[in-house]
Order: C-alpha cells, then structure tokens, then sequence
C-alpha cells in the first residue's frame, strides 16, 4: 500500500512544521539496520549535546539537575539500541549525515543568552521529530522486535522535549520563546523538505515531511 501521508492514527507533534511523510517510513522500513544504527548515533549524540550543555554552562542554576540524568537515560538508549544491534550481527559504523542536525546548529546565535535560549530549543525540535518518526516506526514496522524497542523508547523521548521547554521556560517569557522556537521549527521544517540536502539515504532525520496539511 502507498499512502500520500502519514496515517491518521499518528497525532501531529505539537511545533513541528510539518509532519512526516508516509514515504520515509516505506524507506525506513526497506532499510531498517541503517536506521538502526543511525537511532543509535543519534542517541550518543543527544547524550553528547546533554553533557556539553552542562559543560559551557557550568553554574548555571538548574541546569545540571535536569542534563544529568537526561544524558544518563540518553545512554541506556544508546545501550538498548546498540544490544539490538549486536544481536543482529552488526555493529556501529560510520554513516555518513544527512546534514540536519548540522544545518539546525547553524541558526543557533552566537552572542549569549540567545545561544542558550537557541540550544535548548533545537535540542527540543530534534527530540520532538526524533518521538514522531519512533511513533511511526513503533506503530508500522513490519519487524515485531523493532515495533517494541520503539515502542519502548516512546515514553521517555516524549519528556525530553519538554525538559528542554522547560529550562527555556524558567528563562525567558513564553512570548518571547514561542516565537524564537516558531523560527526554528520552520528551518527543521524546511531542512526535511530536502531543499538543504544532496544526502538520499534514509536516516532517523534524513528528508521527509509534507507541506500544507
């Protein structure tokens, strides 16, 4: 069955742009190692960006709390989604990027604290897609062992969005943030449309969405 969009069964992630196509998923499905180990990467990398935080920001009242155990649950994702791996006989390799994460990181500002205020909330549009593209997986996947592990992972990545709108929250004014994350979650949006992007191998973020629904 080809499908234009994704089902309806799916809710729409609230800040998100737009949503997942229904081809992604097909291309997910056809590759599911590859997205696997990408997932994988992805969980490192949100472990990696956690402790980084903690790093620049030092003092910064409140922040520790929150990071450290989210960096903590970051990688028991790591280690559950590197088991399924192993047990499947691979292992992590290299995979080249689809350049997403890369092209959010460059709207982030330079000059404090619109750098905070902007690392947090693309550290939470990531999280967002990353829960509704699992979603679609946990519900879709033809591969029983993969629909549980995403399934799985579903609970936890949901809250990580809103630990970053959180610390974002006791910052700044709602107005004010709302309208920063309106920014950003156009450029997510419009780096998954392709237009940004020569990479056509499917990836946990590689290009997806559909516009005007």
């Amino acid at each position: 069955m080809t499908l234009s969009s994704p089902p309806k069964s799916v809710s729409s992630i609230r800040w998100l742009k737009a949503p997942t196509s229904w081809s992604w998923v097909e291309q997910a499905n056809s590759c599911p190692m590859e997205v696997l180990i990408d997932h994988a990467h992805c969980e490192r990398k949100a472990a990696g960006f956690a402790v980084q935080m903690m790093f620049r920001y030092l003092c910064e009242p409140g922040l520790g709390e929150v990071l450290s155990p989210l960096a903590r649950e970051e990688l028991e994702h790591f280690e559950q989604v590197l088991s399924v791996i192993k047990a499947r006989g691979r292992y992590l390799e290299p995979l080249p990027s689809p350049g997403y994460g890369a092209e959010l990181s460059r709207h982030i500002r330079k000059v404090e604290p619109h750098r905070m205020l902007d690392s947090f909330l693309v550290a939470g549009l990531i999280e967002a897609r990353s829960h509704e593209r699992m979603a679609l997986l946990a519900e879709h996947s033809p591969d029983a062992e993969l629909r549980s592990l995403y399934g799985d992972l579903l609970a936890s990545e949901a809250r990580h969005f809103g630990l970053y709108w959180g610390l974002a929250e006791s910052r700044w004014e709602r107005e004010f943030i709302c309208q920063r994350l309106d920014e950003l979650a156009e450029v997510e949006a419009t780096a998954l449309e392709g237009v940004l992007s020569q990479q056509n191998d499917v990836r946990m973020h590689s290009v997806g969405v559909i516009r005007g629904n």
